[in-house]
């Protein structure tokens, strides 16, 4: 029964340190101290610790891989162009341009994860919104739709989400294999939330623009590196070409994504608009290799003083009653648990509990995504559902515009039960062709 509490217990303060960071301590620390404070409890021992690492050093490096890349593509422009393109295309019509701005954000969230969507996107479509002089209730519904389209598209490939890449290596789901359940299934995720979205806030989007306030430059002009921008379309197309096809050659999704980056690093010494150094050191999370393994320590020392005993039924007992019902309770319950406790140990406690239950490989990879679209969407209801949106909501505090956690829950429920439950449908009914 000790150990049972004593990993309650550090679970709850790894999570209160993470979501609260007093005294501004690294989310890595943070989950580091709740992986060592297991480890001289006796919850987990090295083999444990080994393990661990062997789950996420592959799915953080990618990670880390992709970040580096969105921030060299923001200092040379990318995202401002791209912003840019939209308002022009809009042609002045406000709600044109409102779901121009979402579907950008859901194509970035696919390629370049939704990290870089939420927080590469966010402050360059708030510096042109602003001059549009909106009040608070406007601006808002461009930016929580950016942030909420940013993670409920992230289910489109396996590099769109952190939570994607620990479970593709974690079921061993190829990037092929993985697109190929997910591609129709992300369209419905994608075409549902613009849908809730522009219900909720239609009453509060500009009908339309002069566009002469918001291009404040023709989109050319955005592109500070103009060999590096082209440069990097083959660079990309290469790198998903190698990732389709890395599982016929066992190659790991972080080496593609660093070999991409070490590619468009190369490519950047030609005109040297980007500092690298400062972008490698400075700006890259390579925070996010300990808090995977910090945080991976403290579920799996969770999970192995209890929850061993409880979770596996629970997903059986789903399973018992049809592939329906399977698909909607661990969306369902992922989803719920992401909101609470955040959707990075939710996804590591789901996985390791599909595995102990032990269901047919069809099953298993079936709940595999059912849990990625729980964990992808779900953490949507509150503000500590994933990191990504904490640090999207310290960015708009930045800005000036608050977005209380009161009002964040209140739209968030509203938003993303919909969506959630509109995805798993679509997950099922795609499952049968």
């Amino acid at each position: 029964m000790l150990k049972e509490i004593e990993s309650v217990i550090i679970f709850l303060l790894t999570m209160f340190l993470i979501i609260k960071q007093p005294k501004n301590i690294p989310i890595g620390i943070s989950a580091v101290v709740g992986g060592v404070l297991s480890f001289l409890l006796g919850i987990v021992n090295i083999n444990d610790i080994y393990e661990v690492i062997k789950l996420v050093w592959d799915a953080s490096l990618a990670f880390i891989g992709i970040i580096f890349i969105s921030v060299v593509l923001d200092n040379i422009g990318f995202f401002e162009w791209i912003s840019l393109k939209a308002i022009d295309k809009a042609n002045e019509d406000g709600i044109k341009l409102y779901v121009y701005m979402l579907l950008i954000g859901a194509l970035i969230s696919i390629f370049l994860a939704n990290d870089g969507a939420a927080l590469m996107l966010t402050p360059i479509v708030y510096s042109k919104i602003k001059h549009l002089n909106l009040q608070d209730e406007q601006a808002r519904a461009y930016m929580v739709g950016g942030g909420f389209i940013s993670d409920t598209a992230s289910i489109g490939l396996v590099i769109s989400n952190l939570t994607n890449i620990i479970t593709a290596d974690f079921f061993h789901i190829s990037f092929l294999e993985y697109a190929k359940s997910m591609l129709l299934v992300n369209i419905v995720s994608i075409v549902s939330s613009i849908a809730v979205l522009l219900i909720y806030y239609k009453n509060h989007l500009p009908k339309s623009y002069k566009k002469e306030i918001l291009e404040d430059k023709n989109p050319e002009e955005a592109i500070k590196d103009r060999f590096l921008f082209y440069l990097a379309w083959p660079i990309g197309a290469l790198a998903i070409g190698l990732l389709m096809v890395s599982h016929i050659y066992s190659i790991p999704t972080s080496f593609i994504i660093i070999f991409a980056g070490i590619l468009i690093s190369i490519g950047s010494l030609k005109n040297k608009k980007v500092n690298l150094k400062h972008i490698l050191f400075k700006e890259t999370p390579w925070q996010i290799l300990i808090f995977s393994i910090g945080m991976y320590v403290v579920v799996f020392g969770l999970q192995k003083a209890f929850l061993y005993q409880i979770m596996p039924g629970v997903i059986r007992f789903f399973i018992e009653d049809g592939k329906f019902v399977a698909i909607m309770g661990v969306g369902v319950l992922s989803g719920i648990l992401s909101a609470l406790i955040n959707n990075l140990p939710t996804v590591m406690l789901i996985n390791l509990n599909i595995k102990l239950a032990n269901p047919a490989d069809h099953m298993s990879h079936i709940l595999a995504l059912a849990n990625l679209i729980g964990t992808d969407i779900g953490p949507k209801m509150t503000p500590i559902g994933s990191l990504a949106t904490l640090l999207w909501l310290h960015v708009l505090n930045k800005k000036g515009l608050n977005i209380s956690y009161a009002y964040y829950i209140k739209v968030g429920i509203i938003l993303t039960i919909p969506v959630l439950i509109l995805t798993l449908l679509s997950l099922y009914v795609f499952s049968l062709a």
